[in-house]
């Protein structure tokens, strides 16, 4: 449950993020006539997310068992590709995303298509990423958990990211988001590192992948993958009590080379929070 409240919080806040900078933008230079356009294309994005969502499931509950694993390796390496693009993404665009934000709202305005077509696109495309980017993660995550603890978790954080939104929006509250992009982006890591091991022994169970098969430990007996603190390590980061040689040299060398590009030294920036807060007395300037 706190992998996908954790995920849905951080895209969920990403999302409200990007709204919160066009809306204030929007505010700052007299065009707040312009916002329904910017709600519409949240609601598209967040439409085309479920329905992309609710089309991979059925498409998948089709196939036979050897199908079904390889379509789960398949959904795994993609939500792992994604997640990893998405936490390097933030921790570059964070020095910028302001101002590109800003650029593309008038580049928007003065498009052949006019203000309101070039504004629903630009929110739409810019919301659609963070929702296809969860979209995968939850099938991922839901693939390889039973019971309704996942699901409740991504609702929660989705709920939650939805409650921070406004009160740093509403409110003006400043919060460190540089910090809380950059060790949620450390967390993504260990998950998406689960994720693709689980992902190669998937290969194993399609018949596509033979190697390295042999046990490489087994914790049954210390931490049985049943009881409460096995249950929440495998929730969270896909613990398995017998994995294979191949998934923990797989899970091992992911995490090595990752997190040593993640958390190299980068060039001081971080979000600006006042684009996102909105305060009253720039809005009325």
């Amino acid at each position: 449950m706190l992998a996908p409240f954790l995920i849905m919080l951080r895209e969920g806040i990403e999302a409200a993020l990007i709204t919160g900078i066009v809306a204030t933008y929007l505010a700052q230079t007299g065009r707040s006539e312009w916002m329904p356009a910017v709600w519409m294309g949240v609601l598209l994005a967040v439409a085309f997310s479920l329905f992309a969502g609710a089309a991979l499931l059925f498409v998948s509950a089709e196939f036979p068992q050897k199908a079904q694993e390889l379509f789960e390796a398949i959904v795994g390496f993609i939500a792992v590709a994604v997640l990893i693009s998405m936490v390097f993404w933030m921790r570059k665009a964070a020095r910028s995303i302001k101002s590109e934000l800003q650029h593309s709202v008038e580049a928007a305005f003065h498009s052949s298509h006019g203000g309101t077509w070039g504004l629903i696109g630009l929110v739409f495309f810019a919301v659609a990423r963070e929702g296809l980017e969860s979209i995968f993660f939850l099938l991922a995550i839901f693939q390889q958990s039973n019971g309704l603890e996942a699901p409740l978790g991504a609702l929660a954080g989705i709920a939650a990211a939805v409650v921070v939104g406004l009160i740093i929006y509403v409110g003006g509250v400043r919060l460190d988001l540089r910090r809380f992009f950059q060790w949620t982006g450390v967390f993504i890591i260990f998950v998406a590192a689960g994720i693709l091991s689980s992902s190669v022994g998937a290969l194993h169970e399609a018949g596509l992948w033979n190697g390295l098969q042999q046990p490489a430990y087994d914790m049954s007996a210390v931490l049985p993958i049943s009881s409460v603190l096995g249950t929440i390590l495998s929730g969270v980061f896909s613990y398995q009590e017998n994995p294979t040689v191949g998934e923990v040299i797989v899970y091992l060398g992911f995490l090595a080379i990752v997190l040593y590009l993640y958390l190299r030294p980068v060039r001081p920036g971080s979000v600006s929070v006042e684009a996102y807060q909105g305060n009253n007395k720039n809005v009325r300037a």
